[in-house]
């Protein structure tokens, strides 16, 4: 007698493939397919988005460092950064705290004002970068719940194969144990690369706000003390050595 998966190895198909596998296992199966997949999708968006995102403002970092404090006061400093990016974005409530504080009806310390002004700008940069994490971190924590799941069903499934067969025959349980394997291979698959997205953007962040805050707080330092303080660019650095040098010559020769 021949059987079918016989009959369809004779015409030339695969009866253990990924689509027979589904069909199969019926809704179950393609419920757990389409939720793993869509997730992997969605994770793969996610990190390229946030990739994206954090390579913006590591590059809008680098310009900071070479041409912003180069210029004669904040405003003019502020007209070099880009609208909307992450560094003008603390500049400009800077500087709106600063205008604000003269109309306050109530004397708030200045110090203070654009202190929390400016800790509010910088958080909200943070919780953008963050975004799309906790989905990551979810996928990567319940897809392969999600994947053993469709392995449970898949050899639940074989078990009836065998019961209503009596004989536990290749041609019985290899369609529902391959359905078991993939789904438990398909739920791998989602998990493994959202953990290790979540774990790498996480680092990104933190380098990247990193640098935001102390680009935050020397923002604030020169705002409060009038441009006096604002971080010694590479331009100053090498005028810097030789006034130490001069200095150190004129004191060798009032020695002698």
């Amino acid at each position: 007698m021949t059987t079918p998966a016989t009959a369809a190895a004779g015409s030339g198909a695969n009866p253990y493939g990924l689509l027979p596998a589904l069909q199969g296992g019926g809704v179950i199966s393609w419920s757990v397919f389409i939720i793993l997949t869509l997730s992997l999708a969605i994770s793969i968006f996610i990190l390229l988005s946030k990739l994206a995102e954090q390579q913006k403002i590591m590059n809008q970092a680098k310009k900071v460092r070479t041409t912003f404090w180069s210029s004669p006061n904040l405003r003019d400093a502020a007209n070099k950064l880009e609208k909307n990016s992450a560094y003008r974005q603390v500049v400009d409530d800077g500087l709106l705290a600063e205008d604000q504080h003269t109309r306050l009806t109530d004397p708030v310390d200045q110090h203070e004002w654009i202190n929390n002004s400016i800790a509010r700008s910088t958080n909200s940069i943070n919780q953008k970068l963050s975004s799309g994490l906790p989905f990551l971190a979810t996928v990567g924590s319940v897809a392969p719940f999600v994947g053993l799941f469709g392995t449970v069903v898949g050899i639940y499934r074989a078990l009836i194969a065998i019961g209503a067969s009596g004989q536990a025959s290749i041609d019985k349980v290899a369609g529902p144990v391959g359905e078991a394997l993939i789904m438990t291979a398909l739920g791998l698959i989602t998990a493994v690369p959202a953990v290790l997205a979540y774990n790498w953007l996480l680092g990104r962040n933190k380098n990247v706000m990193k640098d935001l805050v102390g680009f935050a707080n020397d923002i604030h330092a020169y705002m409060v003390s009038g441009g006096a303080v604002r971080p010694t660019t590479g331009l100053a650095k090498p005028t810097a050595a030789p006034t130490k040098v001069a200095a150190t010559a004129s004191g060798v020769q009032t020695k002698g």
